[in-house]
């Protein structure tokens, strides 16, 4: 007799759900570094991040509970395939749900958030207690944006101040007139908000970095997040003493693959804090080992949909250490985020879910609007 809680069916639905216009750089701003658009799977520039693919996961049991999950852009069709042919048929109550038979980090997050939807819903708890417990209710959320005018970078801040974020992130380049942004954000913000700047290592090494960082009003800067390549620990432990700012590192599971990136920056003291984003469980162990050092993280993202933003707050809520606003903004971002409740956020924070599992559901009208017309699925 087959088991009621066995995986009779998976199914998985390409979508590509755009950005708002707006939302990313100013229209005089252009991205044309092909080599960085290509390291991140963003087409052929970065502001086509949002028109890549991504796939929205279904698993059926026996019984007939749905549980869904929600892949990174640009995931690899054949994996997808290849994860689904491995975990149908199995007991979600049998599987061990720290090291589901899923290889790819792009895709291992997608399985595991349908997976752990499903025993959240069997039992009855929702996915933060899946991970060990809730530490907070709500999540503190950063607003968040990309390169900018000063004019527009102060416009942007401004707005994410009067919704209720007390940190605004930007995406910034080695050409962006850093310093102005944050002179223009002081004229038009005053204390109101604090901001950290990304570059995604697109300063290259500290000469660059501490040129950049010249005459920045630091007292608006919550971070410099990743501004020098990952392999230059030896740099951002230079950065880390001389820039009198917090230095953060982003430990991105779906793109470096390897969780023990950490180790080398904790035997160096190389930064002040994490950002930490892939699979949950994998996310909780970076999330307490950044407790153990003594530094606090945030959930990190791909700009994403509500699906895996909602598994993100289970997370944050679940990792003591996850004190920092999170980067938990897709619907400030995207035109839509494909499940029927949205997230619900009040000054700048997201309510966790109580409901068991996710405590979301999928929205299928808007599943079919955004699909592309590519769907995988596979039986017992």
């Amino acid at each position: 007799m087959t088991a009621a809680t066995a995986i009779k069916l998976i199914r998985a639905t390409e979508v590509v759900v755009p950005a708002r216009p707006g939302s990313l750089n100013s229209e005089n701003v252009l991205d044309t570094d092909a080599a960085f658009a290509q390291r991140h799977l963003t087409g052929g520039s970065w502001t086509e991040f949002a028109n890549q693919p991504k796939w929205i996961v279904e698993i059926v049991l026996e019984n007939d509970l749905v549980g869904i999950g929600e892949t990174y852009r640009s995931a690899s069709k054949e994996l997808v395939q290849e994860a689904m042919g491995r975990l149908v048929g199995a007991d979600v109550l049998k599987l061990n749900w720290r090291a589901l038979p899923v290889e790819d980090q792009r895709i291992y997050e997608a399985f595991e958030t349908a997976i752990l939807d499903l025993a959240g819903k069997i039992l009855g708890a929702p996915v933060c207690q899946l991970l060990g417990g809730a530490f907070r209710s709500e999540v503190d959320c950063n607003g968040w944006t990309g390169r900018r005018t000063p004019e527009d970078a102060a416009q942007k801040a401004w707005e994410a101040m009067e919704k209720g974020h007390k940190v605004f992130k930007f995406k910034c380049s080695d050409e962006d007139p850093v310093r102005l942004w944050t002179t223009e954000i002081r004229k038009r913000c005053g204390d109101g908000i604090r901001i950290i700047l990304d570059p995604n290592q697109r300063w290259n090494d500290v000469q660059t970095t501490m040129r950049l960082m010249d005459g920045v009003d630091t007292g608006i800067m919550l971070g410099l997040e990743d501004p020098i390549r990952h392999s230059d620990v030896e740099g951002y432990k230079y950065l880390k003493a001389q820039l009198g700012i917090p230095l953060y590192r982003h430990i991105s599971l779906p793109y470096t693959q390897d969780i023990k990136d950490i180790i080398k920056f904790v035997r160096a003291d190389a930064t002040d804090g994490y950002n930490f984003n892939g699979g949950a469980y994998n996310c909780l162990l970076l999330a307490e080992i950044a407790e153990l050092e003594g530094k606090t993280c945030w959930r990190g993202s791909e700009v994403d949909l509500g699906i895996s933003e909602t598994m993100g707050l289970h997370i944050a809520a679940a990792s003591k250490s996850c004190t920092i606003p999170s980067d938990i903004f897709g619907e400030l971002v995207r035109v839509d985020d494909l499940i029927v409740e949205g997230i619900a956020f009040r000054r700048g924070a997201a309510a966790v879910p109580t409901k068991p599992g996710l405590g979301v559901e999928l929205d299928r009208a808007a599943l079919g609007r955004f699909a592309t017309g590519q769907q995988l699925e596979k039986t017992v």
